[in-house]
């Protein structure tokens, strides 16, 4: 386990896993953030289980694996977006849009506007649409999860920034990425994004850009965990 001191008392826990999937604790809470069907393992399931909510951040299964959330406890409340609802009707989907805020306990859930990138083959059921991120609020850290999303003009803040880095027209590359971490005012940004095997990442130039603009990043492993305190 990691631990990243920031200079202040709550901590907050978070476990990586594949792609842009992530268990957030604080607080006592847990918040999982995109489970998708990517380099699954059976064994995530009791991990994912102890989820008081689930946020998805738009429909590609890469980030949301409903076979595996069809099994989970119905308490479980499952926060996305309305394309997300008509895609997989067999989940209980509390729809949001960008805008909204969801209140777990005294955690604020800020779900904030993101655009996912286009390419040709996207081209019908796979382009998305409608496309949310999330910023997690616990009072002392903001740990943001931007979703699949190109760099836009925006002026959401965050102390913790999970991010994909990968391009290929879909993504921010490393390049935006940087520098987009320092525009939002984070301390730490967390690369994503990075077990499809059609869109490998490229480890030299995420460390260059990153070091390049002075962002500070960690690189998790798959059920790394690392401790903001």
């Amino acid at each position: 386990m990691k631990i990243y001191y920031k200079g202040e008392e709550n901590i907050m826990k978070i476990t990586k896993f594949p792609q842009s999937c992530l268990l957030v604790e604080t607080k006592g809470k847990k918040i999982l953030v995109d489970p998708g069907n990517l380099k699954y393992k059976e064994e995530y399931l009791n991990a994912w289980s102890e989820a008081e909510i689930i946020l998805v951040t738009h429909k590609h299964p890469d980030h949301c694996h409903a076979e595996v959330l069809e099994k989970l406890n119905s308490k479980i409340k499952i926060y996305s977006s309305e394309e997300v609802q008509k895609t997989y009707p067999n989940l209980k989907i509390n729809v949001v849009k960008a805008g909204d805020e969801i209140e777990l306990d005294d955690i604020k859930i800020e779900v904030v506007h993101a655009i996912h990138g286009y390419q040709p083959l996207l081209k019908g059921d796979k382009e998305i649409h409608e496309n949310v991120g999330y910023i997690i609020d616990d009072g002392k850290n903001r740990l943001y999860a931007t979703s699949d999303t190109i760099c836009f003009r925006n002026d959401y803040q965050a102390d913790i920034l999970c991010i994909p880095v990968t391009g290929h027209g879909l993504t921010m590359s490393a390049f935006e990425a940087a520098l987009y971490s320092k525009e939002v005012g984070a301390v730490l940004t967390l690369p994503i994004h990075m077990d499809n095997p059609a869109f490998p990442p490229d480890l030299e130039y995420i460390k260059e850009m990153f070091e390049k603009y002075e962002a500070e990043y960690e690189i998790l492993e798959n059920e790394e965990t690392i401790e903001v305190e």
